[in-house]
């Protein structure tokens, strides 16, 4: 029998290398678990002030392992994540306020599901954490949404809804109701169990999210442990 679809929310910022490994994950089991998956673009800036977090990068040690950790999750869940050359300046100095904005707009406009924000989400982690490209220019965020296939229409119209109070505040909402779940940092899932939201932060909860919401895990590549079971 189908039971019904848990509701799996997916609140992630694309300064996040591990929100990347956390969202390939998900998504590629989006349709391997009974699920319904939610993405929820939100700022994580907001989220480290708001819970009062100190970023990875401030400790040295912590920064030093982070590079080394990225690297074997990166071939570990066969994603193309390879560090830009100065990651502490992408992730503090520069931000992806702006960047995130953009999400939120195409977010926004979309009628028909979820791919787009999808799309240009990924081009967005790919444009950072594969490529060492600028995250923070609107020229670069029409290029993004390019590669995710959108029109230059929807980009033109995009752009400009980014900067409105309204996405502002659809994304202050966001990242608001990511504190109010309880999170310190992404990417943070929030699993809809027996109407009880169930928080599980980081890329490497999967196999206890797994347990929690009655499905198994395959590890990295299910599609390719299916075929084998």
């Amino acid at each position: 029998k189908m039971t019904s679809k848990k509701v799996v929310e997916l609140f992630y910022d694309v300064v996040s290398p591990y929100s990347w490994l956390g969202f390939e994950i998900i998504c590629r089991y989006r349709n391997v678990w009974n699920i319904n998956l939610k993405f929820r673009p939100a700022f994580l800036g907001g989220i480290m002030q708001g819970a009062g977090n100190k970023p990875p990068g401030l400790v040295p040690n912590k920064f030093a392992y982070m590079t080394k950790d990225l690297h074997r999750l990166a071939n570990y869940f066969s994603v193309p994540l390879h560090p830009p050359a100065d990651p502490f300046e992408v992730m503090f100095q520069k931000g992806t306020l702006s960047a995130m904005r953009f999400v939120t707009a195409v977010q926004h406009m979309e009628t028909d599901g979820d791919k787009q924000v999808e799309q240009v989400s990924r081009e967005l982690w790919r444009r950072i954490w594969s490529e060492d490209k600028d995250v923070t220019k609107p020229e670069s965020f029409s290029e993004a949404a390019k590669k995710a296939g959108l029109s230059d229409d929807e980009i033109e119209k995009a752009l400009e809804l980014s900067t409105s109070q309204e996405i502002k505040d659809k994304l202050k909402r966001s990242t608001e109701e990511a504190l109010n779940y309880g999170a310190f940092g992404f990417p943070m899932l929030i699993c809809h169990v027996d109407g009880k939201p169930e928080m599980f932060f980081g890329s490497d909860r999967f196999e206890l999210m797994a347990n929690c919401i009655g499905e198994k895990w395959l590890g990295p590549n299910p599609d390719r442990s299916a075929s084998r079971l």
